[in-house]
């Protein structure tokens, strides 16, 4: 697959290269699909380690989370139309086939969902994705796409005993890929605003860059089909970073606009993420988190809305120290 297509559509499988390799390396989809007071996210990927190739799904709702094992066999892939599978279940970008099942775990996962009416972020040369210019630098620690900011969704989900049904709800698919998550990061992700059409996404983390570091900062709000970016690449700032142990509130700046976003949580849940390939460092998630934005131009306040059902990572170490 020829490279700068890859880049551009970053939803693709971008490791293949890498799979006969033992090569440092993950890739993972994020696809969370939520109501008003139930979610529930899948995590397809795959991780590279000195011991070889292997796949995994990661599963979490409002109160439990499953990392599921499978033989790197059990991975596929197509360009053309994108789409992913392990063991028995599949991804695209319209929609997922669940069929999980983990005996250990007293696991058993299936259902599809359907998706419909996604909305993207805009794209051109210089930004193929959200990481703008950075899409094209090669030796990034982990890389990162929005493959759909909002979609509707449309299915019904069996976990156990649990049923979860999805009628014109919200969906949202993410990436990552590259060797290691960052040492410090917050990342956060809602589209069930109480009064508006509206979905958000921001990450703030530690970027390693060959022999220095830097704060990277990446936000999209979309606000009905208007969209604000907030980005290190685009020369927003981030004015405030406040984290505390059920707590934090965070401030942006672009030119006039200010983008204040804030809320309460609680730790959530246990996933897995990668360090240089191997899926041993434990990271918190919640889905369930409720999340205020309030974006102003100047003095004027053009949107204050709370959306709950949001997606929430914190890892500190030294996120605060700016």
């Amino acid at each position: 697959m020829n490279k700068l297509k890859l880049i551009k559509n970053s939803e693709l499988f971008q490791g293949e290269k890498y799979l006969n390799k033992k090569k440092k390396y993950f890739e993972g989809w994020y696809f969370k699909h939520t109501t008003q007071n139930k979610g529930i996210s899948f995590i397809p990927g795959i991780n590279i380690d000195d011991t070889g190739a292997k796949a995994f799904i990661q599963i979490i709702t409002n109160n439990t989370s499953y990392y599921v094992n499978y033989n790197i066999k059990e991975f596929k892939f197509s360009y053309n139309p994108f789409c992913i599978q392990i063991g028995s279940s599949t991804f695209s970008k319209k929609g997922i086939n669940i069929n999980i099942e983990d005996k250990s775990q007293n696991l058993k996962i299936y259902g599809n969902i359907k998706y419909s009416n996604s909305k993207n972020i805009s794209t051109n040369f210089f930004a193929p994705n959200i990481m703008g210019p950075f899409s094209y630098i090669p030796f990034m620690e982990c890389n990162h796409a929005i493959i759909s900011m909002q979609n509707t969704i449309n299915g019904l989900i069996k976990i156990n005993n649990e049923e979860i049904c999805f009628n014109n709800d919200k969906g949202y698919i993410e990436k990552d890929w590259g060797c290691s998550f960052p040492k410090s990061y917050i990342w956060c992700q809602g589209n069930n605003f109480q009064n508006t059409n509206a979905s958000f996404m921001f990450s703030v983390a530690d970027i390693p860059f060959k022999l220095f570091s830097f704060k990277g900062l990446i936000c999209v709000v979309l606000i009905e089909n208007k969209e604000f970016k907030f980005t290190t690449y685009n020369n927003a700032r981030i004015l405030e970073c406040e984290i505390k142990e059920d707590f934090f509130n965070i401030t942006f700046k672009k030119d006039l606009y200010i983008l204040n976003i804030k809320s309460k949580y609680n730790k959530g849940l246990k996933l897995a993420a990668p360090i240089k390939g191997k899926m041993t460092k434990d990271i918190f998630e919640s889905i369930s988190t409720t999340v205020t934005v309030t974006l102003k131009k100047g003095k004027e306040i053009i949107f204050c809305d709370t959306s709950n059902m949001c997606g929430l990572e914190i890892v500190e170490n030294h996120l605060q120290d700016m």
